[in-house]
């Protein structure tokens, strides 16, 4: 793991802007259900949407990029507040350089969070790379610091608290 000892982390947590999250392992457990008519559910962590929601209140932003379609998720992030949502994107670096873009932020302001191999492009551009703690061997080695828990379980609201602290937002 590449993680940040405590002042480093702070000294870059405090100039987020904007927290990028993965859907699939981040705000999910990673789990898909597939009922008898080939619908998808996944199940959310209600304080992970209060973390979401806690971040747009303080004046930040919340983008979500997602390698797979998920209309659900689409509606519930829509509920949450967050207007910057890119799914079904494999490639997840233009989607990211486009929402930046169009956010007039650097590289230093964002920070994203991530779980799996398709998040490596983003964890290495951004100021704070973050991961789950159920991340694969990849991610984790990527992230400048790791949540205690995991994916869809949490760690997205633990998150939100260690930028919100460390800009006195909290």
């Amino acid at each position: 793991m590449n993680q940040l000892d405590t002042g480093e982390l702070v000294w870059r947590a405090r100039d987020i802007r904007c927290l990028f999250l993965d859907i699939d392992g981040v705000l999910t457990d990673g789990k898909l259900y597939i009922g008898p008519n080939g619908e998808e559910t996944k199940t959310n962590y209600v304080r992970d949407g209060l973390g979401i929601k806690m971040m747009l209140k303080a004046g930040l932003h919340v983008a979500v990029i997602s390698g797979r379609p998920s209309e659900s998720m689409r509606q519930r992030l829509s509920w949450l507040g967050v207007r910057h949502i890119a799914l079904d994107t494999e490639d997840k670096l233009p989607a990211y350089v486009r929402i930046r873009d169009t956010l007039g932020l650097t590289d230093a302001q964002c920070a994203h969070m991530g779980d799996d191999v398709p998040d490596l492009p983003l964890m290495q551009r951004v100021a704070l790379a973050l991961s789950v703690a159920d991340a694969h061997p990849k991610a984790l080695a990527a992230a400048h610091w790791v949540s205690r828990y995991g994916g869809g379980n949490g760690a997205v609201r633990e998150a939100v608290d260690l930028i919100l602290d460390a800009q006195g937002l909290a």
